[in-house]
């Protein structure tokens, strides 16, 4: 069966008065029903403009794909899909968790309208169905107060409770692709647990989930994949149980030793050192070579390819010397 999401050479550049940006450069994956893939790395690598490209949200202009570029949903290929086919998949079947619920919910309408909208376009609901199923979901996304807060604007909500709105917009399709940007940065511990945990009992059915975070532990818990994109690059790709108990990149290697863990107890983080190179201009060889701590030669001057590693046919890595340099 063929993987649900496809992606193929994904290259995202923007236009700019400074030049043209390479947020994303020549990425490819495939994400199955059921599997939930976790995205991460440091700002700035190209990992919320990879989400975007897949629903065609970026602005076109200044944005634009590389002709090679491909992104499939069951074989439907999105790059050229007219725009009107688009929206009719965007909601229904491509649900989107941002991670700024104030730039994705209108300011000007109460909240159980928005969601209702969503539901009334997309499924055909009278006015009190979608008023019932909206309520719903204000309750299943952990708010103890949906009457009142269905009654509010969004700028009269925390941003917590605007995020858990976004959240049961996103969720009530139960959509066969979720994309999830940080869908849990403005929740406390508990609800964060509660939206966890929806999120994963939607994905044991037939959904897949993209999942960006800068937050390894929900990884861990969470994701079935992990891919390490550093400097609009996927430098690591491995099975989550693969990665976490051996990563084989420097850099991804650098993320786990930089986040509080019990292989860290007892001795000082360590910190990455420097910052992730301008997307104006990247590098030449490999992109994370001046911030590695065992670079080699070669890497300077020689770029890397995404190849099976050594070690595990499983993962893919960029880099060499990564079977050398992991213990």
């Amino acid at each position: 069966m063929p993987p649900l999401l496809q992606i193929e050479h994904l290259s995202v550049r923007f236009d700019t008065d400074d030049g043209v940006v390479a947020a994303v450069d020549d990425v490819s994956f495939a994400l199955n029903r059921g599997e939930i893939l976790g995205i991460v790395g440091e700002s700035g690598c190209g990992k919320s403009a990879t989400a975007l490209a897949i629903p065609r949200l970026l602005p076109m202009p200044p944005a634009r794909l590389s002709p090679a570029s491909s992104i499939r949903l069951d074989g439907l290929e999105l790059t050229s899909l007219p725009v009107p086919a688009l929206r009719a998949l965007r909601g229904a079947r491509i649900g989107m968790i941002f991670q700024d619920p104030m730039t994705a919910l209108s300011p000007l309408r109460r909240v159980c309208d928005q969601i209702s909208e969503a539901l009334r376009l997309h499924r055909r609901l009278s006015a009190a169905e979608a008023r019932h199923l909206a309520l719903d979901w204000l309750v299943r996304v952990g708010i103890e107060d949906p009457e009142r807060c269905a009654r509010a604007y969004p700028y009269e909500l925390s941003g917590g409770m605007q995020q858990r709105v976004m959240i049961a917009i996103a969720l009530c399709h139960d959509p066969d692709l979720l994309i999830a940007d940080e869908p849990t940065t403005a929740l406390d511990v508990t609800t964060q647990a509660q939206v966890l945990n929806l999120m994963q009992a939607l994905c044991r059915k037939t959904t897949a989930l993209l999942l960006i975070t800068h937050d390894m532990g929900v990884v861990w818990r969470m994701c079935t994949q992990v891919a390490v994109m550093y400097a609009g690059e996927i430098v690591e790709q491995a099975p989550a149980p693969a990665f976490f108990a051996r990563p084989l990149h420097p850099y991804a290697i650098a993320l786990l030793e930089a986040i509080p863990s019990a292989a860290t107890r007892g001795r000082p983080l360590r910190a990455i050192p420097g910052q992730v190179p301008s997307a104006l201009a990247w590098p030449g060889g490999c992109r994370f070579a001046e911030r590695c701590l065992c670079a080699h030669p070669d890497c300077l001057t020689q770029h890397p390819t995404l190849a099976a590693a050594r070690s595990d046919a499983a993962r893919l890595v960029r880099c060499p010397y990564a079977d050398e340099n992991t213990p």
